[in-house]
């Protein structure tokens, strides 16, 4: 039993079999978290398919805002949002499920927006895209169930095809049926794989298993179907038991990597994954830590686009929104996802914005969709792609200075703190104190 569902530990396993980089493959079954890792031992395989699709986000990213833009040289200067965040570079390179998460629900979403545009054209289209959709979401929830504010893309598309009874129709059932395929079969591989109970794990390697879950699995019939609904509520059931005992966020311990939702959107608080030093002069870093370019300008967006909308219900005065409705979806998601987010009680990390991360770097390219005057200047389409050129450039040689934090490149102490540019981000080198007063109270 696992707190996540098993589509990315699936994957990351997949990986480990298709790489076979090492000798023994099960050495880990035996633990919760891994402890003594060899010097010899190759991750290579656990990170395939994390880093693959953390890839092939980059394409997906780049085909959401060409939905908005229609203009391929704009949307690849666009992407740099995404392609040169060194958080994301940092994170999609190790064996997490976070990657799989973010390409699954931009998927998501590409497929939804696309599907809205589909109404009026053959049957046929709006069933497979709306098949494909509901199997996107479905890889969605069997990787994280955060993922689950995906869920506002649907509604929000039937909404829009609330006029066309056909199309509201096959919609709601075809993504429904494409859902259940992947859902099921992904739930059912899982537990018609374990076929083994390791005795040293909690309660002798049965979990929270309720009494009809032991004996399914005692009689070896984790494969039945009719042990799946069993199986299902007992995997269920331990993410709550699980939740229950994972701490609360405190500022004050020492070595806290946890953060409130709120400083998310400002970088807050950056982790320091791993360190080593090869002389004791210069050290090398993986840290989790933000492209403030890319960041704030997705912060801006998300603020802007949020004050167009406001803007449209409460002035007198019409105005005039580009991709009105999308904008409608792009901030319910942001803003929702982070509103249930603030309600758990549990420690969260940086890494749990980064789905409304993504979302406020598309809500910046409908900003700059809907951008016609900037202060005295008139922004014709030439100065309006002299402009994003240069945000791009921007981006990227913001990057570049986080970038040997990204890829374990040895710096020293001072080049560590001259990076350290917001104090709440608590980014300090391994040998110097926390500089931040209020995440790390003196008193």
């Amino acid at each position: 039993m696992e707190q996540h569902p098993p589509l990315g530990k699936l994957l990351i396993a997949a990986g480990e079999a298709l790489v076979d980089a090492n000798a023994n493959d099960s050495q880990f079954i035996i633990s919760d978290y891994a402890t003594g890792i060899p010097d010899e031992f190759s991750f290579a395989g656990y990170r395939f398919f994390p880093t693959l699709l953390g890839w092939l986000t980059s394409i997906v990213v780049f085909f959401l805002f060409l939905f908005f833009t229609k203009n391929p040289a704009v949307s690849t200067l666009l992407s740099f949002l995404y392609i040169f965040d060194n958080a994301q570079i940092v994170h999609s390179r190790g064996a997490m499920v976070d990657s799989p998460l973010t390409f699954f629900g931009l998927l998501t979403l590409l497929l939804l927006l696309h599907l809205t545009r589909s109404q009026k054209k053959e049957w046929w289209k709006l069933f497979t895209l709306s098949v494909l959709a509901g199997i996107s979401f479905g890889a969605v929830m069997t990787t994280k169930l955060v993922g689950l504010i995906f869920i506002l893309g649907f509604i929000w598309a039937l909404h829009r095809l609330r006029k066309n009874g056909v199309s509201t129709a096959t919609l709601f059932f075809s993504s429904i049926l494409g859902f259940l395929i992947v859902f099921s079969s992904v739930w059912y591989i899982h537990f018609a794989l374990g076929s083994r109970v390791e005795a040293t794990l909690s309660n002798s390697g049965y979990y929270e298993s309720s009494e009809k879950g032991k004996a399914i699995i005692d009689a070896k019939q984790t494969g039945s179907f009719s042990a799946f609904p069993v199986l299902l509520r007992d995997a269920f059931g331990f993410v709550s038991h699980y939740n229950k005992g994972v701490p609360v966020l405190n500022l004050c311990k020492e070595g806290e990597n946890g953060s409130p939702s709120f400083f998310w959107p400002i970088g807050a608080k950056t982790i320091n994954y791993r360190w080593e030093t090869p002389d004791g002069n210069l050290y090398r870093y993986l840290y989790l830590v933000s492209n403030p370019v890319g960041w704030a300008l997705g912060f801006m967006g998300v603020l802007l686009c949020s004050a167009l909308m406001l803007s449209s219900w409460l002035l007198p005065v019409q105005v005039t929104i580009k991709h009105r409705s999308e904008m409608m979806l792009l901030l319910s998601l942001y803003w929702g996802y982070l509103f249930a987010i603030s309600q758990l009680g549990r420690v969260m990390y940086l890494y749990h914005y980064f789905i409304p991360l993504v979302i406020s770097f598309l809500l910046f390219g409908l900003l700059y969709e809907n951008l016609t005057r900037l202060g005295p200047w008139v922004l014709t389409e030439s100065r309006k792609l002299i402009l994003i050129t240069i945000v791009g450039l921007s981006i990227f040689l913001s990057y570049q200075l986080y970038r040997p934090l990204s890829y374990y490149v040895p710096v020293s102490n001072k080049w560590v703190e001259s990076r350290a540019i917001v104090p709440l981000w608590e980014l300090h080198c391994a040998t110097c104190d926390r500089n931040s007063s209020i995440l790390n109270p003196k008193n």
